[in-house]
């Protein structure tokens, strides 16, 4: 029988608790740093959808970091948990190309997301190491390509754009939006073309093929997007200051057959100057009995009548309207009559540098009323059209002359062109920029 001293066999127990305590060491270890592995994943698949969503809404003019905190938290990565929230960085890189694509480049729109979070440890912390690590992934998204928008067609529902009888509409650097829902939103036939950088419709199902048909086309290089996120709604100019009271007759009916005379600002009959350069008529007709008509530079305001075009001698309607503008207002409506050569150039500068046409918008506390009359420009074949033309509250027809050539940005609800005239439109007024692009993973 051994001796109760005997301390033989414990160095053996000793040394098995150390390896026991080793051993569990390494096993806590594997467990922690297989689940850090597992939400290094989550969090790189959250860092992916940040950016993607980031990128997405910078050509939208919304929230990026609101769209990428929605899509970390919706892949695990709670931005607003009470505690250990994570947290999203972004920050924006340029590049000067992207894919060959002429569409224009957003600045900065190429995004890089930054996810991070600390994440509690399962046994480091109770061996009184790290009670939480932190889990981090890096994501670049770009693509969020946008184009300015030159014609703004802002009615909801039914057909906004008509093109047939070889009507050509080019919008050359910019895009047209569409703001209909409805899956009839364009139609383009009967030999007509459209050619811009980017069709954008509100609506989801519109039928190309159903509304593009009998000789109509879409030129190439031209992007259709359907479902964009934001409708075209442009800031429009301020309604000249005027005195209704001070509105006179038209001048024009002073004159007879064949005369050749000047209207508005600084011209003596039946005009009454204003305030600068403004003058208000209750109707105003140019051309008329072979009359070649002068207008001065200035703000016509037209009241409820209508400002028509004839054809004028030798097929001329006016003479000179370089540095115009007209303010139609109440019921006031333009003609622009088949044949009538007429000769418009909005002013170059000031308050409504660009601005031809501008068709009163109304408003709820003055109160005024929208004017909702449709303007009607046919044009003849050596007509010189050049300004923006902003009838918000309605729309706007272009038609005849194979010759005529409208150069015009257009904020309107409906366009329809039924003739061999061509619209030509260029980024001069952004109404709006658009998404034409889908956001993808650089990085």
């Amino acid at each position: 029988m051994k001796h109760p001293g005997d301390e033989r066999g414990q160095a053996t127990i000793m040394m098995t608790l150390m390896m026991a305590t080793f051993l569990f060491g390494f096993v806590a270890l594997a467990v922690d740093v297989q689940y850090m592995f597992r939400e290094k994943r989550m969090a790189q698949a959250a860092a992916d959808a940040a950016a993607l969503a980031a990128a997405e809404e910078l050509g939208n003019g919304t929230n990026e970091q609101n769209a990428a905190n929605a899509m970390a938290t919706a892949n695990g990565f709670n931005t607003s948990a009470a505690t250990n929230p994570a947290t999203v960085t972004l920050s924006t890189l340029t590049s000067s190309n992207y894919d060959g694509s002429t569409a224009t480049l957003v600045s900065n729109s190429y995004v890089k997301a930054v996810v991070s979070q600390a994440i509690p440890t399962f046994f480091l912390g109770a061996l009184n190491h790290h009670s939480t690590m932190t889990v981090s992934a890096t994501a670049v998204a770009g693509g969020g390509l946008s184009s300015p928008s030159c014609v703004c067609l802002e009615g909801t529902s039914g057909q906004d754009l008509n093109l047939s009888n070889n009507a050509k509409m080019t919008a050359t650097g910019c895009g047209v939006t569409i703001d209909s829902s409805s899956s009839n939103a364009v139609g383009i036939v009967g030999g007509a073309t459209l050619t811009a950088q980017v069709i954008g419709s509100v609506s989801t199902n519109w039928d190309n093929s159903g509304n593009v048909n009998n000789g109509g086309s879409i030129g190439s290089g031209t992007d259709v997007v359907q479902g964009i996120s934001s409708s075209c709604a442009p800031t429009l100019p301020a309604v000249p200051a005027y005195n209704p009271a001070q509105c006179t007759a038209d001048p024009t009916s002073h004159y007879y057959g064949g005369q050749s005379y000047s209207v508005g600002p600084g011209s003596t009959y039946s005009t009454t100057q204003q305030s600068g350069t403004t003058v208000c008529y209750t109707s105003l007709t140019v051309g008329q009995n072979n009359e070649a008509v002068n207008l001065n530079p200035g703000i016509y305001v037209i009241s409820n009548g209508s400002l028509h075009f004839e054809s004028g001698s030798s097929n001329v309607s006016n003479t000179g309207g370089n540095g115009v503008i007209f303010f139609l207002t109440g019921t006031a409506s333009l003609t622009i009559d088949n044949g009538a050569n007429v000769n418009l150039t909005a002013p170059s500068s000031g308050t409504y540098a660009g601005a031809l046409i501008l068709q009163d918008p109304g408003d709820s506390t003055v109160p005024r009323t929208a004017d909702t009359q449709t303007l009607s420009i046919q044009g003849g074949s050596n007509a010189n059209f050049n300004g923006i033309i902003y009838a918000p509250a309605a729309g706007v027809t272009l038609g005849n002359g194979s010759g005529t050539t409208f150069t015009a940005d257009i904020v309107a609800q409906t366009l329809t062109m039924n003739g061999g005239g061509t619209l030509a439109s260029s980024s001069t007024a952004n109404f709006g920029s658009m998404n034409v692009s889908t956001a993808k993973l650089t990085q």
